[in-house]
């Protein structure tokens, strides 16, 4: 008897058999993960350096050609690319799926070393390497902007407290903050102005230290307790600074606001991060190994306004 007879003279039992692998069927496919790159060991490796000072066009032939020339050497090298920017370089080179992640971040060490005598001497540390997965790249963005809110509090909002609810949501590993805008306070010295008064930058720049001192100064002492005094010579904005005093010139005070400006700024005015035109501060988010993409986006969606 063919097998197929079975199920032809007990219909009932084949419709039952049919709709109940078609109840599994829908349960498993709606289970399934779902990521854009399955986890998978790329042998991919990010290769850093920076020069301080050099234009893109001198980090590409004085310091990204010179590393270039030696990672093509490696064996098993399948596809390389190098970005090049004001004062650093970044190259990836990516292995054949064969090669293993650890012997190629081997050779790309060595190959470091070698090409070390001809690099830049004046670059502040050698370059550094770590290993990349392309699995693990974000996978969802948040843009914080404002019309009214300087870009440091912005900042301030994101770090504190937006990226450390966000690290805390299951399936999430990690928040990185792009366009970041630390607040701090500039000082625009003008040349003349220090010249006029006969005051140097080494003067303005120790004046500056020693106003911001934040060290016990003592301790008083009870029958039963001790209590620690804390000097509390901190500034914390630009106009806390301006009325400082920078040196005495024939017994009259040079105050910082006579010098050049004096105001609130961040830490790195020349970079920024953009969202549709509009610039502001972008969290991007990382998903742990193994988890659901989706599921987690959609606990990230549900965590914001």
């Amino acid at each position: 008897m063919h097998f197929s007879r079975i199920f032809i003279d007990r219909p009932v039992m084949t419709t039952l058999i049919v709709f109940a692998i078609l109840v599994f069927g829908i349960f498993g496919y709606r289970a399934l993960p779902v990521a854009a790159l399955p986890s998978v060991d790329y042998p991919t490796i990010q290769v850093s350096a920076s020069l301080p000072g050099a234009d893109p066009a001198t980090m590409a032939s004085s310091v990204a050609t010179t590393l270039e020339r030696e990672f093509s050497t490696i064996a098993g090298v399948k596809q390389m690319s190098s970005s090049n920017s004001q004062g650093s370089t970044t190259i990836t080179v990516q292995f054949d799926l064969s090669r293993k992640i650890d012997a190629a971040a081997q050779d790309i060490q060595a190959a470091i070393s070698r090409a070390g005598g001809r690099l830049p001497p004046n670059m502040p540390r050698p370059p550094a390497y770590q290993k990349v997965n392309p699995a693990e790249q974000p996978i969802f963005y948040v843009a914080l902007t404002s019309d009214i809110a300087p870009f440091y509090t912005i900042d301030e909002y994101a770090e504190t407290l937006i990226s450390q609810r966000l690290s805390m949501l299951s399936g999430v590993s990690q928040v990185q903050v792009y366009g970041a805008q630390k607040y701090a306070v500039r000082v625009q010295l003008d040349p003349d102005k220090l010249a006029e008064r006969g005051v140097g930058i080494d003067d303005v720049q120790k004046a500056i230290q020693q106003a911001n001192t934040n060290l016990p100064t003592g301790k008083i002492e009870g029958s039963s307790q001790a209590f620690a005094i804390m000097s509390t010579g901190q500034l914390m904005d630009a106009g806390a600074y301006r009325p400082m005093i920078v040196a005495y010139r024939n017994g009259v005070p040079i105050r910082l606001e006579q010098l050049g400006n004096v105001i609130d700024d961040v830490e790195n005015n020349k970079s920024g991060s953009w969202y549709d035109g509009v610039r502001g501060i972008i969290l991007a988010i990382q998903k742990q190994p193994g988890t659901n993409t989706v599921e987690v986006a959609e606990r990230v969606r549900a965590l914001l306004p």
